[in-house]
């Protein structure tokens, strides 16, 4: 499985309430095309705990995307970078409302 956690502030503003609607709104069109499996709820971050030990990043947020493997992620992006209306519109309504956005991608079916 391919996976991608994504870390994220909220633009000034904005509300969590609607950044997650949009983020459902998104995966759900992406899993009716079968471009994702799914994704996690929006998590807020723990800093105050010794397990957290990233001081490179501040963000406040995060969701992890989850995908049957490299070949649906990149066929996601695919998706979005043809223009297809519907995927850009929700891609970007998404977007629009994150700032300082961070990009892991890591996959756990391959062995060492």
């Amino acid at each position: 499985m391919f996976h991608m956690l994504t870390c994220f502030d909220l633009k000034p503003g904005m509300q969590l309430a609607a950044f997650e609607n949009a983020l459902r709104a998104y995966i759900e069109h992406m899993q009716e095309q079968n471009l994702v499996l799914e994704a996690d709820p929006v998590g807020l971050r723990q800093r105050d705990t010794i397990l957290d030990t990233d001081e490179l990043h501040s963000q406040a947020y995060f969701f992890v995307t989850r995908f049957n493997d490299r070949a649906q992620s990149d066929a996601a992006v695919r998706h979005i970078e043809s223009g297809e209306r519907r995927a850009v519109r929700l891609h970007g309504a998404m977007y629009a409302q994150a700032d300082n956005m961070v990009f892991l991608c890591w996959d756990d079916s391959t062995s060492p």
